[in-house]
């Protein structure tokens, strides 16, 4: 089953037709950050590491897209320095879940994954783990999350996309 949801979502705007354009106009009614029952894109949240059990709880999150825009200078300066587009250095996917990570400060970011984007914007559901819970605690395969030097692990580029964004993979 879970070859053929990845196929679905190799191109899910051919795929899904039109359940993808309904969701993307639901979704930019949403806040921000949605807290979700269940993963959209289950195999690929089961490959990162979610269980549906007590502990796991998944989040939409909503990123601008584009390159960032930095006030205009006042006062003279040559026009080579008076710049005022520029890239944020880290990707969308890295600033999603550094927004859920200060949203749900109990919780610790596991890893993310991409689920849509229009022309304004891209959605990434992130998977959080409750380092607290007694079931994550006992669960030989997540339990490691638990240790006191996993404390923030989305700002100090720990999560796969950190990782990738500072070079490492």
């Amino acid at each position: 089953m879970y070859k053929k949801v990845a196929e679905v979502w190799k191109s899910p705007k051919k795929n899904l037709g039109g359940i993808w354009k309904d969701r993307l106009i639901l979704w930019r009614k949403e806040r921000v950050i949605t807290k979700i029952d269940k993963p959209t894109r289950i195999d690929r949240a089961r490959k990162l590491g979610y269980k549906a059990k007590q502990g796991f709880v998944v989040a939409r999150v909503r990123v601008k897209r584009g390159k960032r825009k930095i006030p205009k200078p006042a006062g003279g300066r040559r026009p080579k320095r008076s710049g005022r587009f520029y890239p944020l250095g880290k990707s969308w996917q890295v600033v999603a879940e550094e927004k859920v990570a200060k949203r749900f400060p109990n919780l610790e970011v596991l890893n993310s994954y991409w689920v849509g984007e229009d022309g304004k914007s891209k959605w990434f559901e992130i998977i959080l783990v409750d380092p607290n819970h007694p079931s994550v605690k006992k669960d030989r395969d997540i339990k490691w999350i638990t240790r006191p030097q996993q404390k923030g692990r989305a700002f100090r580029g720990l999560t796969s996309s950190g990782k990738k964004s500072r070079g490492l993979r």
